[in-house]
């Protein structure tokens, strides 16, 4: 048996340490069955459940889901329209997500992968300094996928989002304060009464 403070007790009757544990007011707990003899603890259950809940919610408050975000493009883009899913994936590789970019064929499009080769070449080099490569281009039926992978890890992405956010409603409290100085010096003076 384990003392409540984790002191070795030593092998103690099982009705011994049913008493030892109602004066102590403590919960008597198998903490190795197998153990030839069986291992019993001292200790408040429910504090332990408490704590070992509230160490399982810490450690999901810590951890960071991976999201895979998708676009999809097409051969023949037009310039001004890869622009804008350019900058769709530098938000998504900005944010700390993974990035899944999908080329879809059709017709004699299909007889051409090179096109969407390039394409996605082209998409990698322009979004180098925020990922990387993290599956090279795969010709997948009708469709070739690439993914790219964040440089920064989600949580300092997150981080950096807050501190930027932060930034920007300080400048903005600063520029009220500013603009509402300025409208108090410049208050028009009372009209006088004698006039009229």
């Amino acid at each position: 048996m384990v003392g409540p403070n984790g002191e070795q007790v030593g092998i103690v009757r099982v009705e011994d340490a049913l008493r030892l544990a109602a004066e102590a007011d403590l919960d008597l707990v198998e903490v190795a069955p197998m153990a030839k003899p069986p291992v019993a603890k001292l200790m408040d259950y429910g504090k332990y459940k408490y704590e070992a809940a509230m160490k399982a919610r810490e450690a999901r408050k810590n951890q960071v889901n991976t999201v895979i975000k998708e676009i999809k493009l097409r051969p023949k883009i037009d310039p001004h329209d890869y622009g804008t899913k350019k900058g769709h994936v530098v938000r998504f590789l900005g944010g700390g997500d993974k990035v899944k970019v999908t080329i879809m064929f059709r017709g004699r499009e299909q007889s051409r992968p090179e096109l969407g080769f390039r394409l996605l070449q082209r998409l990698a080099e322009d979004v180098a300094e925020l990922g990387t490569v993290e599956s090279q281009p795969k010709q997948d039926g009708r469709n070739m996928v690439m993914v790219l992978a964040p440089t920064k890890k989600k949580a300092q992405a997150m981080a950096e989002q807050r501190r930027r956010r932060d930034e920007a409603a300080h400048a903005r409290a600063d520029a009220d304060e500013v603009a509402h100085e300025a409208t108090d010096e410049v208050a028009p003076a009372p009209a006088d009464a004698d006039e009229g």
